[in-house]
C-alpha cells in the first residue's frame, strides 16, 4: 500500500519570474511526486506564474492578498493552510517569513521552514531598515532553517544556529545538461539577434530593481564600448526600474549597443550567445543566474558583495563595487581571449546538479516529517 504523500505549501510572496521561483520550480520538476506534492501560495500582484506546468505536475497555485495588507494576508493564508492540511509550510520570503510562519502556526501546521535566499546592503536604506527590524523575529515561528548558502544562512539565522549545525544548505541546483555549452546554439542565437561572431557580448540577467545595480552596469558598459566598439550588452528581465535604465541608455546614446530582451523562456540558449556575464549586484544570497552561467562555461565577473560560494569555476572572479569602472572595463575586454569548456562535471561535484540535489531535499522532507520538525533532531552537519 502506497504511503500518503507529504504535502508542502511553498510561500512564494510575489511571483515575478525571479531566481527564487526558478530554484523552487527546478526542485519540483525533479522531486519524486509520488512521495511529495508541492502547492504554491502567491500574492495576488504576482506575474508570470506557470500555472499549466505546475498543474500538469499535480500541484496547484493559490492566490492570496499581498502581505502589505497584513490583516487580510494573515486571515486568508491561515484559512488556505488549514483547508489544505499541509504537512510542511516552506516559506521563501526571508525576513517576511515571520508573517507567513505565524499564520502557519495559527493553522497548526507542524513543520514550518524559514528559507534564507538573500542578504542585504546599506545602499537600500529603507528596505534594509525593515529587514533589520524583522530579522530577529524571522525565525521565531520556524521549526527548521534552510538557506541557499552559508552567507545567507548566517545572515538570517545567526552564527550560533549555523555553527550548531541547525541550518540546512539547499543549493540553488539546476539541470546542468540543459545549460551545457553548445556552439550550434550559440551561432543560432547570435544570428537571431543579428550579432556577428566578432562582437563581444556582455550579458546580465536580473530584475530591474536596485539590488541588481543596473545603473552601475550601464556605467561599466559605457566605458567598455569606448575601448571595444564592437561590443553589446544584453539585458534580460523586467522590473520597476527598467524605464529609468532605458532613459539612461538613451542619454548616453547607447541605444544601438544595449538590447533589452525582457523576460525570456530560453535563457539557457541565450547564455550560449554571451561571452561574459557581469553581475554587479549590491547583495545576493547565491544567485542562480551565476550557477547557470558557469554551467554554460561562461566567464563570470561578480561584485564582491555576494557570497564567495557563488564562485564555482576557477575562472570566475569578484571585483569590488568600490573599484573604478575602468577596472571592470579592462577585465571585461580581456574576456575576449577566454576559451569556454564543458563544465558539467565541476558543477555536479560542487552540488549544483538538480538530479542529485532533489534527492537530498526529498530525504530532508521525509526526515523532518519523521522527527516532527525538531531542528535539534535534524542536525544537518
Amino acid at each position: 500500500m502506497q504511503e500518503e504523500k507529504i504535502k508542502v505549501a511553498h510561500i512564494i510572496g510575489k511571483w515575478v519570474g525571479g531566481g527564487v521561483e526558478s530554484v523552487i520550480m527546478n526542485y519540483y520538476r525533479y522531486i519524486d511526486k509520488n512521495k511529495i506534492q508541492f502547492d504554491f501560495i502567491c500574492d495576488s500582484d504576482s506575474t508570470d506564474i506557470p500555472y499549466k506546468e505546475i498543474e500538469d505536475m499535480g500541484g496547484k497555485v493559490v492566490i492570496i492578498p499581498p502581505y502589505q495588507n497584513i490583516i487580510k494576508y494573515h486571515k486568508k493564508l491561515k484559512e488556505v493552510l488549514k483547508k489544505g492540511k499541509y504537512d510542511i509550510v516552506h516559506s521563501h520570503i526571508n525576513t517576511l517569513s515571520v508573517f507567513s510562519l505565524f499564520a502557519a502556526k495559527c493553522a497548526n501546521i507542524p513543520i514550518r521552514i524559514a528559507h534564507s535566499h538573500s542578504t542585504t546592503n546599506k545602499e537600500e536604506k529603507k528596505k534594509n531598515f525593515l529587514k533589520q527590524i524583522l530579522r530577529p523575529y524571522s525565525k521565531i515561528f520556524a521549526t527548521n532553517y534552510f538557506a541557499c548558502s552559508e552567507y545567507a544562512g548566517r545572515w538570517l539565522f545567526g552564527d550560533k544556529e549555523f555553527n550548531k549545525g541547525n541550518v540546512f544548505i539547499l543549493n540553488n541546483a539546476i539541470d546542468t545538461e540543459k545549460f551545457k555549452f553548445n556552439e550550434k546554439i550559440r551561432d543560432k542565437i547570435r544570428k537571431k539577434l543579428n550579432i556577428n561572431e566578432n562582437t563581444l557580448v556582455i550579458g546580465h540577467i536580473g530584475r530591474f530593481v536596485k539590488q541588481k545595480n543596473h545603473d552601475f552596469l550601464i556605467d561599466i558598459f559605457n566605458e567598455v564600448q569606448k575601448g571595444r566598439k564592437n561590443s553589446i550588452l544584453l539585458l534580460i528581465g523586467q522590473g520597476p526600474l527598467q524605464e529609468n535604465i532605458i532613459n539612461k541608455v538613451k542619454k548616453l546614446e547607447l541605444q544601438d549597443k544595449v538590447l533589452f530582451l525582457g523576460q525570456q523562456k530560453n535563457v539557457n540558449e541565450i547564455y550560449q550567445a554571451m561571452d561574459v556575464l557581469v553581475l554587479p549586484s549590491l547583495y545576493e544570497g547565491l544567485p542562480v543566474v551565476g550557477v547557470e552561467a558557469q554551467a554554460s562555461g561562461l566567464l563570470c565577473i561578480f561584485s564582491d558583495s555576494m557570497t564567495k560560494e557563488t564562485k564555482i569555476l576557477d575562472t570566475s572572479e569578484f571585483i569590488s563595487l568600490n573599484s573604478d569602472t575602468d577596472i571592470w572595463k579592462k577585465r571585461i575586454i580581456n574576456s575576449s581571449n577566454y576559451v569556454r569548456l564543458d563544465t558539467t562535471e565541476i558543477l555536479i561535484e560542487n552540488g549544483f546538479d538538480i538530479r542529485k540535489e532533489s534527492l537530498k531535499l526529498e530525504k530532508m522532507y521525509l526526515n523532518i516529517v519523521k522527527n516532527g520538525g525538531n531542528n535539534e533532531k535534524n542536525n544537518y552537519y
